[in-house]
């Protein structure tokens, strides 16, 4: 899980289902997670670390949903925190995202995609307005003109297609121009292709769902089973590159994973 760490920052690996930090007693979230994992090393550690008058503390810097999951860089100091918030202001702090669209007949529809039907290579912009709904904590595109909206950017390019039941997905890299709530998922939706999985914001998700064939020992099967398995329901992103300058010593760091979560096996057949 852990990907880096000095006496400055923690960067770690987030898997899907965890909170980065959570109000609720006694659920497992990232920052209890990482602090028991400082206090194991103040307890192992020497006298001096032991009897801290102020025990090292993780500090939340940036956020992941918790059904996303991908890399994430904690502060263990307040000057690490400072600093890295000041480069996610300044748009310094480089992310980029990998997930598996539903290819719907909106999309299918959209001048954009009738051009070159979004194959391997094709790269595109979305620009829209959201606007956030707190009680339902949901997010939706408004007119740019309207109470509360904020503009919204963002570019993907397609790396994979594949069919499977008859359906169309296709594997994507996004970057992230701004960052607003629920920002991917309600702008790739809007745009006819809504992520995988997504039972918040893709209404006929249920209909995307194949089959996963699993093996006996577990674990994904070489070919998907039709009409048997089990339905994968995770939703298929992940934060899957970030990049930032130390907050002390200034090295410009990058850090890369691989999709762990079983939404990605519709391209578990190819390298990711």
């Amino acid at each position: 899980m852990i990907l880096f760490e000095d006496k400055d920052i923690i960067v770690c690996h987030k898997p899907s289902g965890i909170p980065v930090q959570s109000a609720r007693i006694g659920q497992k979230d990232m920052v209890s997670i990482l602090n028991n994992h400082l206090a194991e090393i103040r307890e192992s550690g020497e006298k001096s670390q032991r009897n801290r008058k102020e025990p090292e503390m993780v500090r939340v810097v940036h956020r992941l949903d918790q059904p996303v999951e991908g890399i994430l860089v904690f502060a263990k100091t307040k000057k690490a925190a400072a600093e890295l918030g000041k480069q996610i202001t300044e748009g310094n702090m480089k992310k980029m995202y990998r997930a598996v669209c539903c290819v719907t007949e909106k999309a299918r529809s959209q001048e954009w995609y009738a051009q070159d039907k979004a194959v391997p290579g094709s790269s595109y912009r979305l620009v829209d307005y959201l606007v956030k709904d707190g009680r339902t904590n949901t997010s939706s595109v408004t007119d740019k003109g309207k109470k509360d909206a904020k503009r919204a950017e963002l570019s993907f390019r397609i790396l994979k297609t594949a069919e499977k039941d008859q359906k169309r997905y296709l594997l994507v890299e996004i970057n992230l121009k701004t960052g607003r709530h629920h920002q991917i998922r309600v702008q790739m939706a809007h745009a006819g292709l809504p992520l995988y999985g997504d039972q918040k914001y893709n209404s006929n998700w249920e209909s995307y769902q194949c089959s996963l064939g699993v093996s006996e020992a577990g674990g994904i099967s070489e070919s998907l089973m039709k009409g048997g398995g089990r339905k994968v329901t995770e939703l298929a992103l992940c934060a899957a590159s970030l990049g930032f300058c130390h907050p002390v010593t200034g090295k410009s760091m990058t850090f890369e994973v691989e999709p762990k979560s079983e939404a990605f096996y519709i391209f578990a057949e190819n390298d990711l």
